[in-house]
């Protein structure tokens, strides 16, 4: 069976994206040490546990390179802000019958939630849009290429990245280069010039890299790069402009995590706030 085949055959079993965020709040809890983390093994999590089982194996450098190609230059149409948000309200989750909130009500929880806290408007924009990029799914890619924790490809995998031990099932790990530490990189290269394993972090940055400052744009690109903001892998990459960034990504990561709720936003009295907001930092039109 070739490898497309196996994808499409398998993409049905893939845990919900829900299942995965459950996942991930419990794992980066505050206050959680690193051996009460490690307990979300693949017997207590077996749906995500498959998912990372998944990723791991295909998201091979060169896999990534391709989905770069054929979606990183932007070729899907024009949408504004709101249409891309009402696009991604059509990706139903039926598994989750404990909530009726729309994938636009989950944004607005986000950016609720930083607005809240006083934060510049830029991070309450980001905040909406940051989730944007999962609209791959509508494109007809699979979880495991949408959603989950982020690494760098086309070098060696770090021990940091959850479920390390699916990465044996990937053909890089035994590439002459990609098995290198360095790989096909150059020491404190900087994490621009990383190809990240594929996902909705890296799709939503390219949308979004010509409208917001460069806080907001690492927060995009890295908030799922947990090996990195959370335990400090691949340092040996990043340059002094990743480590200044890096307090920016760890003040948005609680938003990521932990505001989704379920009140409803109310829609009718928010809107005004986000059309002004959407037309300080943003044209009319975006290409996606």
């Amino acid at each position: 069976m070739s490898t497309a085949a196996v994808l499409t055959e398998e993409r049905n079993l893939l845990p919900v994206e829900d299942e995965w965020e459950e996942f991930l709040q419990g794992r980066y809890k505050e206050g959680k040490t690193e051996e009460e983390f490690r307990v979300y093994d693949a017997e207590a999590n077996p749906g995500v546990a498959e998912f990372y089982r998944l990723n791991h194996e295909f998201q091979t450098h060169d896999y990534v390179l391709g989905k770069e190609k054929q979606y990183f230059g932007l070729t899907r149409g024009e949408k504004s802000i709101w249409e891309a948000a009402e696009f991604l309200n059509t990706l139903v989750d039926d598994s989750d019958p404990d909530t009726d909130l729309t994938q636009m009500e989950h944004l607005l929880q986000t950016s609720e939630a930083i607005r809240r806290d006083g934060h510049p408007r830029w991070m309450v924009a980001t905040g909406f849009v940051h989730d944007l990029g999962k609209c791959l799914c509508l494109y007809g890619e699979p979880q495991w290429g949408v959603v989950g924790d982020t690494f760098p490809t086309g070098c060696a995998y770090s021990d940091k990245v959850v479920f390390p031990e699916y990465f044996k099932a990937n053909p890089d790990i035994n590439h002459p280069v990609y098995s290198t530490k360095y790989g096909i990189y150059e020491p404190n290269c900087g994490l621009d010039k990383v190809h990240m394993s594929f996902g909705h972090d890296g799709y939503i940055y390219e949308a979004m890299k010509n409208y917001l400052p460069m806080e907001a744009l690492y927060m995009l690109r890295y908030h799922s790069f947990y090996a990195w903001h959370r335990h400090g892998a691949y340092d040996y990459l990043c340059n002094e402009q990743d480590r200044a960034m890096l307090p920016a990504v760890l003040k948005f990561n609680p938003y990521d995590l932990y505001s989704k709720g379920h009140t409803k936003p109310d829609m009718k009295e928010l809107k005004p706030y986000y059309d002004d907001l959407f037309a300080e930092f943003f044209p009319a039109k975006l290409a996606w």
